[in-house]
């Protein structure tokens, strides 16, 4: 999706419409640095899907108005960044919340972005994030809504960073480092277990908090080494295997800063699920998305269905109920019709 600088067009009488945006969901592999001993903290890994969704459709109004409670509240901000009267808003495909597939971020950025063509504007989500409450620590939402693909982004410099992260609105979203499209034969599996949401808000500030104050600087070190010499080889020349091992790594070297705030190196249940899916010979690169529950794991087209099998067993045999979900990479960003 294009990224242009947002405002109104010279002709006060500016063409309005009824606008729909459409935006895959995303995985959070994990970030490259928590330590304060590093020259960047952050720097996110993650990559875009195809599926599932959230799609908002907006109009012109006078004043804000949506059905949806957290549309309407990113509605009101949108209308107040973009300087425009208001909009009706319908959210007619929701993720799920608090889950690791970035709901808050790809809901707010829809909001934005159809509000602002409803308007006859152009959204400039990158430029607008700050002020919609996101892209603070991780640029992969932002980044994936833009354009899909698999995307590491450069994180921020850690002289501007305490424990406490800068206030909401005084950051710009890290700029994306590396950006590849994944081979349309990858499939990834998401499971989405039933189970309590992952941290957000102010719990998530201050788990988040906790782990950077005593983040070993060891493991960032590590993981800069899988991410330069496997990682990135791996999705340039599209070797899933490789891309797995890499992305499962550095998964579990996340858990190990993690551990004392989510009870392991990944929390329940998705420890569990790991656990499992570690044993399908089909799948791999195994792990949690964010604070989970979310499990995902990468195979491809042929193997499928079984991977997905082995999902549904996996869920049944510790009585969870769930969610199993096959999809590919996204190619593209957030769809406006």
């Amino acid at each position: 999706m294009p990224n242009p600088t947002s405002g109104a067009p010279s002709d006060p009488e500016y063409e309005t419409e009824v606008a729909t945006v459409s935006a895959g969901a995303r995985l959070h592999v994990g970030f490259q640095n928590l330590s304060l001993a590093r020259e960047r903290l952050y720097g996110g890994i993650g990559v875009g899907l195809e599926e599932p969704r959230v799609t908002v459709t907006a109009e012109p109004a006078e004043g804000v108005s949506s059905d949806d409670p957290l549309g309407r509240e990113y509605a009101a901000r949108a209308a107040e960044i973009l300087d425009v009267p208001g909009v009706a808003l319908a959210v007619e495909e929701r993720l799920p919340r608090h889950v690791g597939l970035g709901s808050g971020t790809q809901l707010a950025l829809a909001v934005l972005a159809a509000t602002a063509r409803a308007h006859g504007l152009e959204p400039g989500a990158r430029d607008h994030a700050p002020a919609m409450g996101r892209g603070g620590r991780s640029a992969v939402g932002v980044a994936t809504f833009e354009g899909g693909g698999f995307v590491v982004d450069a994180g921020h410099p850690t002289n501007r960073f305490t424990t406490e992260p800068p206030a909401e609105g005084d950051w710009t979203v890290p700029p994306v480092v590396a950006r590849h499209d994944l081979p349309e034969d990858w499939r990834f599996l998401v499971v989405v277990p039933d189970a309590e949401p992952g941290r957000c808000g102010e719990s998530e500030d201050e788990s988040m908090r906790a782990v950077v104050e005593r983040a070993d600087p060891a493991v960032a070190d590590e993981i800069a080494g899988v991410v330069t010499r496997k990682l990135l080889p791996a999705a340039a020349e599209g070797r899933l295997e490789a891309f797995g091992e890499a992305i499962a790594e550095i998964g579990r070297k996340n858990g190990a800063w993690y551990a004392d705030a989510q009870g392991g190196v990944f929390r329940p249940p998705a420890g569990e699920l790991v656990e499992a899916l570690e044993d399908c010979p089909v799948l791999s690169g195994i792990g949690q998305s964010s604070w989970g529950p979310v499990v995902y794991g990468v195979t491809d087209s042929r193997h499928a269905d079984e991977a997905a099998a082995a999902a549904e067993d996996a869920l049944e045999e510790r009585g969870l109920e769930g969610q199993v979900i096959v999809t590919s990479a996204a190619t593209d960003g957030a769809r406006v019709r």
